[in-house]
Parts: structure tokens; C-alpha cells; sequence
């Protein structure tokens, strides 16, 4: 069996659009005020069947509409997309088609469309469960439109997730344990809990450097905040499977488990990265990042990329050390020394001796004690 099989294949396709910034986003996300989307179907369509033929006869597992704001597509636009996957691969019979969605009205009216081109799991950028966060978020929706955004989509698709953000201002771990027992009893089955990061570049990031913005956590209390979610979310049984994703038993999200388990994938899209397996080699394919320089690429030059490199051997179990272990099933020791990894022996065997790991005879994994601080055992790991 090739190795990406143990991981799988999918394919992820880049939207850079949004109505709006959010002040801590640092992804690749445009605000556009018109929008060609035959043009963009055209390019997605063109970059499919341009992987397709490095890939014959692959099974696809998935399918991941990222952005940007993809909800913000035609329907049409999706369901070509998905008709142009389905002409280039074998579809799994779970397939998993997800797309990323705001809360908002629009977007919301768009939901059933998309179900009906193919969409079956619906990611919800929730964000917060109360207004006044919301607009400090620059969110553009209120928590009652998340709330019917939510139901709605439930009443669609067969699989819905949703993102919080927690350590906000002025946000204590009460509010927080109150906020994660609202989101519970929306009955979701899959939450994306990510802890507020200050990125340079930035409008949180330039607000942050001027000393304007207040009553952030200390490190210390969303430390706590973390242990505390671990704790509240396994005693109602949806326990994380990776670091910052909590689900119940099978809705795992099956795309991100391809990049943890270090399967393959196509990057489709502005700024859009990808590993493929190819004549056994491993390629760490880039996308152009910018909007228009992408389509002038993909029309032009017959390919969005603008880099495509072989990755060296160590660099591969580097990088599937680096993702595997966020899981909690860990890593699989067999398949990373069979990619010529090493471990350094006295390092990892102090990291047993401190709790922090345990190794068993084909895994190694973090313990409760280590996932809090997984990058120093990672910086370890990786020495």
C-alpha cells in the first residue's frame, strides 16, 4: 500500500474571498466587490484536471471549501467544482464534502443550494456566543443569527461543526465554561476550539503593539482555560482528537485527519498548499497568493503553482512528526522510521520520564500532562 493511503487523499479548494477582514484573520482573504465566478469555475475546473492527470486513479476522500468565505460562492460555482473532482477521481463512497460558512443571512440562504451540488458537512465560523465579543471580533453576524444560521444547517446537512475563539478580552474561564455548555446544547457533534492568537500584520496585531487592547488573558488563565475545556468537553463525550478539535465518536473531521496522518492532498486556489506522492517522491506543492495572479497564472501558464518541490526524506518525517503529534492517537513509529525518521533516545526518554509522553509498542503519543505544552515536546522531538 502507497504510503498516502494510510492518511488519504483529498483536495482542498481556496475561496479568497470576504465581504469583510476580521481583525485577527492572517489568512490569504480578499474583500472584493464583484466577483466573476464562471471565470473562477473555469480556473478551479483547469487546476483539477491539471492534478487529475498527475493522480489517475486515486480515490478521493474528501473534498475542503476553505477561505475567505466560501459560502459567499454561486452554488453553481460549488457544483462544478465537485461535478470537475468527480470527471478526475473516484469518489469514496463516505466522501466527506465540507465547506466553511459565516453565520450571516446571506450566506444562510445559500445553504441548501449547496447541498443540493454535493456539500454534506457544513463548518461554521460561530466565533463567539455573545454580541458584544462578536463586534470586538469585527464579526459581521449576532449571536441569534448564529443560532438560526446553526438550526438551519442541521436541518440541511447531515454533519455540522462550529469554531469558537476563546482567551478573548476580558473573557474568565466562567464565561468561557458557560459559553462551551451553550454550544453543547446546540447538539453539535464537532467543535474547533481555538485559543485568540496576535498575529503580526494584523489590525489586532498593530492594536496590540500600541497598547490598545485591553484585558487579554494572562498566559497563566487561558493555560487554564485550556485544561479546563479538555476536562468539561471529555465529561460530555466529545474528547479532542487533535489539539484544538473536540468531537463525539465518527465526526471527526476526516479532511484535517488527511494533513495529521500525513496523507495526500491537492491545494487548489490562491495561496492553496498541497503534498502529493508522486513516482515515489513526496512534492510540497504553493499556490500563487494573490487573487488575480492566480487566475492570470491558471489561464496563462496552465498552472496556479509557483513552487512544486521534492521533498528530502528527513523533511517528510519531520513533517509528519510535526502533525501527527497534535493527535491523540499520536504517531505511528512504524510508518516514521519507515520514512527514515529518528528519535533522539536520552531526549525522548526524558519526555517519558517527565509524564509528558508515553510510547507504547508501534505509538507515541502526549499525555494529558504534556498536550498543554506539545511545542516544547515537539522542539524536543524534532532536535
Amino acid at each position: 500500500m502507497a504510503d498516502w493511503q494510510y492518511g488519504g487523499f483529498g483536495l482542498y479548494v481556496h475561496w479568497p474571498f470576504c465581504t469583510s477582514k476580521c481583525p485577527y484573520c492572517d489568512f490569504n482573504s480578499h474583500v472584493a466587490t464583484s466577483i466573476d465566478q464562471t471565470r473562477w469555475l473555469n480556473a478551479y475546473r483547469s487546476e483539477i484536471a491539471r492534478v487529475g492527470a498527475l493522480t489517475p486513479n486515486r480515490v478521493l476522500s474528501s473534498i475542503f471549501f476553505g477561505g475567505g468565505t466560501p459560502s459567499l460562492m454561486a452554488p453553481k460555482t460549488v457544483a462544478g467544482v465537485i461535478e470537475a473532482a468527480r470527471e478526475n477521481w473516484t469518489f469514496a463512497n463516505d466522501i466527506e464534502i465540507t465547506m466553511e460558512a459565516n453565520p450571516g443571512s446571506v450566506e444562510a440562504g445559500r445553504f441548501r443550494g449547496y447541498a443540493d451540488a454535493g456539500v454534506n458537512r457544513l463548518s461554521l465560523g460561530v466565533q463567539a456566543l455573545n454580541d458584544d465579543d462578536l463586534r470586538r471580533l469585527g464579526r459581521m453576524h449576532s449571536t441569534a443569527e448564529a443560532r438560526a444560521a446553526f438550526d438551519l444547517a442541521k436541518s440541511v446537512f447531515s454533519r455540522v461543526s462550529f469554531d469558537l475563539i476563546y482567551a478573548r478580552q476580558r473573557q474568565s474561564a466562567d464565561a468561557w465554561r458557560a459559553e462551551l455548555d451553550e454550544a453543547l446544547s446546540m447538539a453539535v457533534d464537532h467543535l474547533s476550539l481555538y485559543q485568540l492568537t496576535i498575529e503580526d500584520g494584523t489590525v489586532f496585531g498593530a492594536r496590540h503593539a500600541a497598547g490598545k487592547l485591553p484585558g487579554l488573558p494572562t498566559d497563566d488563565l487561558a493555560a487554564d482555560m485550556y485544561l479546563e475545556t479538555q476536562g468539561f468537553l471529555n465529561e460530555r463525550g466529545m474528547p479532542a482528537y487533535e489539539v484544538s478539535n473536540h468531537a463525539v465518536t465518527n465526526a471527526e473531521s476526516k479532511h484535517n485527519l488527511i494533513y495529521w496522518r500525513q496523507g495526500d492532498w491537492a491545494g487548489i486556489g490562491p495561496g492553496a498548499h498541497g503534498r502529493l506522492g508522486l513516482n515515489g517522491s513526496r512534492f510540497a506543492m504553493v499556490a500563487e497568493m494573490t487573487p488575480g495572479g492566480w487566475l492570470d497564472r491558471v489561464e496563462t501558464l496552465g498552472s496556479g503553482d509557483i513552487e512544486s518541490e521534492r521533498q528530502a526524506n528527513d523533511e517528510v518525517a519531520t513533517e509528519y512528526l510535526l502533525m501527527a503529534m497534535r493527535l491523540s492517537e499520536g504517531m505511528d513509529l512504524r510508518r516514521f522510521k519507515a520514512k527514515g525518521g529518528l528519535l533522539d533516545h536520552p531526549r525522548l526518554s526524558r519526555l517519558v520520564e517527565d509524564g509528558l509522553v508515553e510510547v507504547d509498542a508501534d505509538r507515541i503519543r502526549a499525555t494529558t500532562l504534556g498536550r498543554p505544552v506539545l511545542n516544547y515536546i515537539l522542539r524536543e522531538m524534532a532536535a
